[in-house]
């Protein structure tokens, strides 16, 4: 009896004692990233686990505005990849197609929203933002009402820097708001902090004070890169230290290039330290007189620096450096320099595909954040004027309105290859001539009206239409070009 009870205790004994003892547990995999050694730890040291707020906390933003901007206005190269990547995005500005069943309103908005957006500089103002995000990491759109825009609708767009857009009393403890942006519960901005007057005004007295704007007065344009990130940081910021090294090493060469030249001739010798040669001064100076002959020293000869500068590695330092510059942007190496001649027809489109897709990308978020908002804000002006806009749209939602945004088209390197591939598709049936309009920048209705009004006025006038296919267009091997096809 006592024996399988002392058994019991003796197992539960057993059990407890396995409980409490901890075996160490061996790591039987790992990551080279993840491994910390002598080589890679000064590399490695700079990472954190910021969230991205933190990271991107008020001094780190200004601290790359001010670089960026500087680099922006003081190297070539940045400057020229800047405003390229903004005229590509914006272009000469968005066009607007209201997709309603109503025609005439259709056309009338389209019509008076065009005519409202030229009289702001609306494109001027799209290009700016463009280049801010790129240059500063965001930019803002502050909606406000204008008596002097020469239309019916006084809506005006004032475009602020991301400087201005800041809280200076903000306390650490208040989690719900980042610099400049209050949030509600749900993450969803409350109001904007627009300082008064610029931080960098230095003409003028500065101010804590700012103004509360509120979210449906105001547009904050960038691009988010990591969960729960709330300010923009420059997109040129990965190249900033490439700029840097660009620079530097244009200026090394020059330098090599002006010292070379400086020296016209130099004296030197092939005798032994104690051998016989007439004794000469160190770096003394011997005025040369032009068409004269003269006489050394015994045993010293002339001379002259050659000037191995620009060395033959220049120039591939440069394309490289370039390219590494452009890759953060999806630029290719031929736009962000400017210069095509190492390209054939081939690599020329396939480096810009990529490009182009950006582009695109740009261009649907800035219709979303800033046209989107742009067109409800000018719509619920718009209503309030009498006899301007049609009764129903007043009882009409934003999300009724269907509608889509033009922009300018990419032109075609070889417009002949392109109009015959245009053609196969239609008559195939695999395209719409509103998708190959859209492809340009243009409203297939609107084109398609004025080619009516063309044809009407050149019958009448008794001209012949030529209706002509485009010539087939020989088809030859993109990997070995013809000379046609060099650029």
């Amino acid at each position: 009896m006592f024996g399988w009870l002392k058994n019991i205790r003796s197992d539960e004994k057993q059990r407890r004692s396995l409980r409490t003892v901890h075996v160490p547990m061996r790591v039987r995999g790992r990551y080279d990233a993840a491994a910390t050694t002598d080589e890679n730890r000064r590399h490695w040291s700079n990472a954190d686990l910021l969230s991205a707020n933190a990271a991107n906390n008020p001094n780190v933003r200004r601290t790359l505005r001010s670089r960026a901007r500087y680099e922006v206005a003081n190297n070539s190269y940045a400057r020229g990849i800047v405003s390229t990547l903004a005229n590509d995005c914006v272009g000469t500005g968005p066009r607007l197609q209201l997709l309603t069943t109503e025609d005439a309103t259709n056309r009338l908005v389209e019509k008076e929203f065009l005519r409202w957006a030229d009289s702001i500089g609306l494109p001027e103002k799209l290009r700016t933002m463009r280049m801010a995000r790129a240059e500063s990491g965001e930019a803002f759109c502050m909606l406000v009402a204008n008596p002097k825009v020469d239309s019916v609708v006084k809506l005006d767009l004032r475009v602020i820097e991301a400087d201005q857009v800041a809280t200076p009393d903000l306390a650490r403890w208040f989690t719900s708001a980042v610099d400049g942006i209050v949030f509600d519960a749900y993450g969803n901005p409350v109001e904007y902090h627009v300082m008064k007057n610029h931080p960098g005004d230095g003409f003028r007295r500065f101010s804590l004070d700012y103004d509360r704007v509120p979210t449906a007065a105001m547009v904050h344009y960038f691009r988010a890169d990591r969960p729960g990130q709330n300010r923009g940081i420059p997109e040129i910021m990965p190249a900033l230290p490439l700029f840097a090294q660009l620079r530097r090493y244009t200026l090394a060469v020059l330098a090599a290039a002006e010292t070379a030249a400086d020296f016209a001739a130099v004296l030197y010798t092939d005798a032994p330290a104690n051998g016989e040669a007439d004794s000469v001064e160190p770096m003394d100076l011997v005025d040369l007189e032009r068409r004269m002959a003269t006489v050394l020293p015994g045993g010293w000869k002339l001379g002259q620096i050659q000037a191995q500068q620009p060395s033959t590695t220049y120039a591939e330092f440069k394309k490289e450096i370039l390219n590494e510059i452009a890759r953060c942007l999806n630029m290719p190496f031929n736009v962000a320099c400017g210069n095509s001649s190492g390209y054939n027809y081939a690599s020329g489109r396939l480096d810009h595909q990529t490009y182009f897709k950006s582009i695109r990308v740009d261009q649907a978020q800035m219709g979303a954040i800033v046209l989107d908002r742009v067109l409800r804000a000018w719509l619920g002006e718009a209503i309030l004027v009498s006899n301007f806009l049609p009764r129903w749209l007043r009882t009409a939602t934003f999300r009724d309105l269907t509608h889509q945004w033009f922009w300018d088209g990419q032109e075609h390197v070889d417009p002949a290859k392109e109009a015959n591939a245009q053609a196969t598709r239609l008559q195939n049936h695999t395209t719409t001539l509103a998708y190959e309009f859209a492809r340009q920048g243009r409203d297939w209705e609107s084109e398609l009206r004025q080619r009516a009004k063309e044809v009407a006025l050149m019958n009448q006038l008794g001209l012949p239409i030529a209706q002509s296919q485009p010539a087939p267009v020989p088809v030859t091997n993109d990997n070995n070009p013809s000379d046609e096809e060099e650029n």
